[in-house]
């Protein structure tokens, strides 16, 4: 056994449902040479050296303020502080790794897995916190103190959860799931399997909770499939209000058979029906949520022409510091579906890709890219309007420390590609700027869009890189316009931390921590963002967010979006002064008299007179103005 532990988070969630581990070092991993040609991260940001704790770590910020944190419920941290406690090894074993043979100052650090907070949906005044021991539902009535509900003790990692009416959705992969919730995993077997054998009360699938009772979630459902569900996306179909589906991405590895009926992890040309390369689509009656069933699989790799079903591959990655053999696409990690436009975008390890959901149960794919800095394409988010998809590249699985000064700029970041005639076309690369330590695991993940009118920002998680806002309105040219970090959780040793995932919701930002609990964020003006966009973003109120089901945002008529609309021509210079000044007059008097006649017609007047603009960007700026104008409300 090597003198220190490295568990690569990816590598990590597979083995721990093999039960088979190497370990490999967990201390500071110090970064490589920064590749000719490429550029690394700045070492001078404010973020590139803070103070760090668990506790008490340092913080910078702009643009971002925080308004709280509340620490995560007891149930879901570490029973203990001592790594030779009893209940350390517990803890270990339940999530099916030899306690004893983890060396003693590494335990906690892997332990912490079994309680980590994963990704966030919300549903009115609720949120809902997913984590590898289960869920926690929170009451956000006062974003500014939020208040635990409830926590439902269920584990089986990752616990990625979404909610649908009624209805709370739990994602479970690993092999210490079970049927009854129970926390005492399963008994550890000898390694050299290819996975755990066959036991009858294991469950890898998705849970189906209904929450018709928030303070008392029931387990009504649960549909088993053969690699688990490490993620899963709701899927509404627009034609049918009866049933919503549910699309599975497993990417651990496939169950035996004696456990699950028809499950096959061999390769294609030994077993066409195998269990990977594939999705499942599952359907839930929403009056009958214990009949939800896996009802396709859909095969999103297939070369359509010649029936390949594993025709995809990454193309070969050089982000291991030197170029790799093409490797075989064999799962989706996300997928992002955008039912108005009948859309879905795939992450799915060596591709990105675009799919037509216009039948949810037989989705197919229209388009697939690879890109050689990527190393694990992980999730996508669309524009509002759709033309522009952002991606996510998981370099070193999330479980290492990739935004060092010598990391490049294009490996482990954003991608973003815009949509012509149905074709992904890759326009530029976003990575957070400032340089990360050695025991901070950073790398792009989850995050929402922010409902700015005008402009497409989105508010995003690197884990202990922080929170970066990313404004993508030009994706050629995409620019950070605020940040929140802390600094490393522990400064010798390489620690699972920061944020899974950072949404906007209601006029706040939430961002799961994995180890420090829920935090709760706001937005503050800076050069980059004024006050009137971020009061026009508070005016859009979502009921029911589930990130990956995105849904059209519409912005009411309302003088504070014009307001918004007139600092962004200001910002850009699409306007003189003089014109500039004199809206803000007519705006400032018609919000004094509310919205009386002779105001209403001194806008009116205005809206025909605003100029041309001199960028497609700035011309939709103009007329969403002018529609405002001439038909204005409070």
């Amino acid at each position: 056994m090597s003198k220190s532990l490295t568990i690569n988070l990816r590598s990590m969630l597979i083995a721990v449902t093999m039960l088979a581990f190497t370990f490999t070092g967990a201390l500071a991993q110090n970064a490589p040479k920064l590749p000719e040609g490429m550029k690394g991260a700045n070492s001078n940001d404010p973020r590139a050296k803070l103070k760090p704790g668990l506790t008490d770590a340092g913080e910078a910020a702009k643009g971002i303020k925080l308004v709280t944190l509340l620490p995560k419920p007891t149930a879901f941290q570490l029973p203990a502080n001592d790594p030779n406690d009893p209940k350390i090894i517990e803890a270990l074993n339940a999530l099916g790794i030899p306690g004893q043979m983890v060396p003693a100052n590494q335990r906690l650090v892997n332990a912490q897995l079994g309680f980590a907070n994963t990704d966030i949906a919300f549903q009115g005044r609720h949120l809902f916190v997913g984590n590898f021991y289960g869920i926690n539902i929170y009451d956000i009535f006062n974003p500014s103190k939020p208040q635990l509900l409830i926590s439902v003790v269920c584990p089986g990692g990752q616990g990625d959860v979404s909610v649908y009416g009624k209805l709370m959705f739990m994602s479970v992969e690993m092999a210490n799931g079970r049927l009854d919730c129970g926390t005492q995993g399963f008994p550890i077997e000898a390694g050299g399997r290819r996975g755990p054998s066959a036991n009858k009360d294991r469950f890898r699938g998705v849970r189906i909770f209904d929450i018709s009772d928030i303070k008392n979630p029931k387990q009504v459902g649960s549909v088993q499939t053969c690699r688990g569900s490490h993620t899963h996306t709701v899927v509404p179909d627009l034609k049918d209000k009866n049933n919503v589906y549910i699309y599975v991405s497993g990417t651990s590895f496939v169950r035996p058979g004696e456990e699950l009926a028809g499950c096959s992890g061999q390769r294609p040309d030994a077993d066409p029906n195998t269990s990977l390369f594939r999705i499942e689509v599952i359907k839930v009656p929403l009056a009958r949520p214990q009949d939800a069933k896996v009802v396709s699989e859909p095969r999103l790799f297939k070369d359509a022409e010649t029936g390949k079903i594993n025709a995809l591959t990454d193309g070969g990655s050089r982000s291991s510091g030197r170029a790799t053999r093409p490797v075989e696409t064999d799962q989706c990690h996300d997928i992002t579906v955008y039912p108005e436009l009948g859309l879905a975008a795939g992450a799915c390890s060596g591709n990105g890709i675009l799919i037509d959901i216009s039948d949810p149960v037989n989705p197919k794919r229209i388009d697939a890219v690879n890109d050689q800095n990527y190393a694990y394409w992980h999730s996508a988010s669309f524009s509002n309007d759709g033309k522009t998809i952002v991606f996510t590249d998981e370099w070193g699985g999330g479980m290492a420390p990739r935004c060092r000064e010598n990391d490049p700029s294009v490996w482990g970041a954003n991608a973003l590609f815009t949509l012509k005639d149905r074709k992904l076309v890759f326009e530029n690369y976003y990575k957070i700027p400032a340089a990360q330590g050695d025991t901070e695991n950073c790398v792009a993940h989850n995050g929402s869009l922010v409902p700015v009118p005008g402009r497409d920002i989105k508010v995003q998680a690197w884990y202990q890189g922080g929170i970066s806002v990313m404004d993508f309105t030009d994706p050629k040219n995409p620019i950070e316009i605020a940040y929140f970090d802390r600094g490393p959780v522990d400064p010798e040793n390489l620690v699972l931390g920061g944020y899974w995932s950072t949404y906007w919701h209601n006029g706040y930002i939430y961002g799961a921590e994995i180890i420090r609990g829920l935090d709760v964020l706001e937005l503050t003006p800076t050069e980059f963002l004024s006050q009137n966009e971020i009061n026009a973003a508070k005016e859009v109120m979502f009921g029911e967010v589930n990130v990956q089901t995105q849904e059209r945002i519409v912005w009411s008529k309302t003088l504070t979006v014009a307001s918004a609309y007139v600092d962004q021509l200001e910002r850009s210079k699409a306007m003189s002064a003089e014109k500039i000044s004199a809206l803000r007059g007519a705006i400032a008097n018609a919000e004094r008299s509310k919205l009386n006649k002779a105001s209403r017609a001194a806008l009116a007047s205005m809206a025909d007179s605003l100029g041309t603009a001199k960028t497609a960007v700035d011309a939709t700026r103009m007329k969403a103005l002018a529609e405002v104008l001439k038909n204005p409300s409070l």
